[in-house]
């Protein structure tokens, strides 16, 4: 979006980026050791919370970009809507990689378990993840990219 697109041509005082989004787990620990340990994220903040800690991730090599909040899913209506997504095999998050059919292999090596195997799905190539704390994840590649 430019500085003059999407709102009616109106000059925009503001470029919104995103600079955290979250996924709930039941667990951050548990979900540390494997963002990081499994799929290569490395650790960003980790600050006490009371009961639970902001604890995110970035990728590795991006120590500004993103952050990925783990997010402890404490709320009824977190758990409500992990278990509807997971039921309906919707992902809950999604992340790039160069070759989804390398990642897979890898992974698998790992001891991660697949959903979806790499499927082609028109100009991308997907896998979906369980990342041991109750959600799904899409792994994304464009082939020849």
């Amino acid at each position: 979006m430019t500085a003059t697109s999407a709102r009616n041509d109106q000059e925009i005082p503001m470029q919104p980026r995103i600079h955290v989004t979250s996924v709930f787990v039941d667990d951050q620990d548990k979900a540390l050791a494997f963002y990081t340990g499994k799929l290569g994220f490395v650790p960003k903040a980790d600050v006490p919370a009371g009961d639970y800690r902001w604890l995110t991730v970035v990728g590795a090599g991006e120590p500004e970009g993103v952050e990925l909040l783990l997010e402890p899913d404490q709320h009824p209506a977190a758990k409500t809507y992990k278990q509807a997504l997971v039921a309906d095999g919707i992902p809950a998050a999604s992340f790039a990689v160069d070759d989804v059919a390398s990642a897979h292999q890898e992974l698998q090596a790992l001891g991660v378990t697949f959903m979806q195997p790499p499927t082609p799905m028109g100009p991308v190539v997907t896998a979906v993840l369980d990342d041991t704390c109750g959600n799904l994840i899409q792994l994304v590649s464009r082939p020849g990219s």
